[in-house]
């Protein structure tokens, strides 16, 4: 490839916003400055617009192998590049579960033949794979899941001994999902004799309860603690949750990480009368009063990363009574604009997103030159107008799936470029059919 010359943006990193040029050769970022002149580069005028890292997402279901109706790598990544995320960590709940250092190998050969965003995949512990677990290389993937509540997939590890093992026998970071699963059947069995299979589903965060998820929460923290695991907890939902985390020591310090996704920072309980099952997540999105405890950590840093939980859906699938309308909904492409609509609207700074989606995922999972603007960095960059508004369609949806839970909504702000390793794969609504994406590296 050759040299691109991006010239006039306001470039958001590391806490600082400045006006300055970058000019990107091959993958990488090879300088930047305020005031590049290069005869050889393509220039693109960014006057106006902001550069941010590329997104890093590093909690996504792309449906591949074995649900692919739903998603596949190569679909939901380039709905995810349209939304300025440029790299992804993939769940192990797909069919084969990505419970073998094998079937793990097969996704990155999957992901490599067809993935327009950079790639890596999450290992699923399981009740009986500690052994596989202990052969796996620290650096082969982004890290450990382990589901301590069910969700899709049926990949519960419910046996507390092999938990311990697992928090013992790993360097890696552990994600895990918390929700309680005895208080959740027992809720589920209650309203199940008040109502049969067709639960209301504003119910649904009265049966996957504030008590379920804390419950799960603060055992893995014990746990944590106990063993000296590296415990990164995904997609809080309840204010009670926030007492669990720490805000007086920086990230590079921290043993134990918290996770808030986009629909519990946007949606409350009230959005169920309107949008149904659409917004049927585990956990599930709980009160106004929730969602503003959320926003205070994320505000005050006792939450480190937002991410999506991208789980695509078909529309028939949640067209369905509660009990047989499976939880999760496609976020990927809409991600982003959300954010910066709260930006907008004076929630949060351009600086705190880009700490949130870019910086802190970064650090966290020890991602090799990725999730800065920096020289000597892979060119991976999502570039937002602030000033264009839009609305979400049926016709500018790109999930496989063909649905949004932000459809009908507008955003003020739009995502006008994305950069994968130094290439233009989104410009202005396009999205180019080649392919530049890589496996993920790690500095560990």
């Amino acid at each position: 490839m050759g040299k691109t010359l991006l010239k006039n943006a306001n470039v958001v990193n590391e806490g600082v916003i400045e006006e300055l040029d970058l000019l990107l050769e091959g993958d990488y970022i090879s300088r930047i400055s305020k005031d590049i002149s290069d005869a050889d580069a393509t220039v693109i005028d960014l006057e106006g617009k902001y550069i941010l890292p590329g997104i890093i997402d590093d909690q996504v279901h792309f449906r591949e192998p074995g649900l692919t109706h739903k998603g596949t790598i190569a679909s939901e990544s380039r709905a995810a590049v349209a939304g300025g995320i440029t790299t992804f960590m993939e769940q192990p709940n797909t069919n084969p579960q990505t419970t073998t250092i094998t079937k793990l190998e097969e996704k990155h050969a999957m992901a490599r033949e067809t993935s327009y965003a950079n790639y890596s995949f999450l290992f699923g512990g399981t009740n009986d794979n500690l052994e596989e677990l202990k052969r796996l290389d620290k650096n082969a993937c982004s890290g450990i899941k382990l589901f301590l509540g069910s969700s899709t997939g049926n990949m519960l590890v419910d046996d507390e001994l092999v938990i311990e093992s697992i928090f013992s026998n790993t360097e890696m970071v552990i994600s895990v999902h918390c929700e309680d699963e005895t208080t959740i059947r027992r809720n589920l069995e209650a309203y199940k004799e008040k109502y049969g299979e067709d639960i209301p589903i504003q119910y649904h965060p009265l049966i996957r309860s504030e008590e379920a998820c804390y419950l799960s929460s603060s055992k893995a923290i014990s746990l944590a603690k106990k063993t000296g695991a590296r415990l990164h907890v995904f997609h809080l939902s309840t204010g009670k949750e926030m007492d669990l985390f720490r805000n007086d020591i920086p990230l590079e310090e921290k043993k134990i990480t918290a996770e808030v996704c986009i629909h519990h920072l946007w949606f409350s309980d009230a959005d169920y009368l309107d949008k149904g099952t659409l917004i049927k997540w585990n956990p599930a999105v709980k009160t106004a009063k929730d969602r503003d405890a959320l926003w205070k950590a994320l505000l005050d840093d006792r939450i480190d990363v937002i991410a999506t939980d991208h789980a695509p859906h078909l529309l028939s699938e949640k067209d369905n009574p509660y009990t047989s309308a499976p939880s999760g909904g496609p976020l990927v492409q809409h991600a982003l604009p959300a954010m910066l609509e709260k930006h907008l609207e004076g929630v949060i700074g351009l600086e705190k997103i880009v700490e949130k989606m870019c910086h802190n995922p970064a650090k966290l999972f020890d991602i090799d030159k990725r999730g800065y603007i920096r020289e000597g960095y892979f060119a991976d960059l999502a570039v937002v107008s602030l000033q264009e508004p839009w609305q979400v369609s049926k016709d500018n949806i790109l999930y496989k799936c063909g649905w949004s839970p932000f459809e009908g909504n507008s955003f003020s702000a739009k995502v006008t470029h994305t950069f994968v390793n130094g290439y233009l794969a989104y410009d202005n609504g396009k999205l180019s059919e080649k392919r530049n994406a890589k496996r993920l590296t790690f500095d560990r």
